[in-house]
């Protein structure tokens, strides 16, 4: 069973960073895009980065520069590093995983796997 499980989130003051993982299960990362995504409340669901099975990789604008995604093979696992983090970015954090070769995509659509998400406050 292909199973995303999300952790790292937590509260941070404005400036600091939080490293979050995704840790997967039932499948392997060889063939499949991941993408990290952030909900706030009262806002629409946004594609933050995605990586593909080259290591391939797209970050929205309002985070390039500040947050990084990488991956682990060997551990089956995704991160996302934030670095300069601001209250913008408070908001539940999913990743989710497309069978997709070769690119990757910050579109929701194409994604059918998807964690339970994992909450990341940025406040003083």
């Amino acid at each position: 069973q292909l199973q995303l499980v999300e952790s790292g989130g937590g509260l941070v003051q404005p400036g600091g960073s939080l490293r979050l993982s995704c840790a997967a299960s039932g499948f392997t990362l060889d063939y499949y895009a991941i993408g990290w995504f952030r909900q706030a409340p009262g806002k629409a669901r946004e594609g933050v980065s995605c990586i593909d099975s080259r290591s391939s990789t797209s970050y929205a604008d309002s985070v390039k520069g500040r947050f990084t995604i990488s991956g682990d093979n060997a551990k089956n696992t995704v991160y996302l590093q934030m670095n300069s983090l601001k209250p913008d970015d408070t908001a539940v954090y999913y990743c989710a995983a497309a069978k997709i070769g070769g690119y990757c995509t910050r579109s929701a659509g194409l994604y059918g796997y998807w964690g339970q998400g994992t909450q990341v406050t940025v406040s003083s």
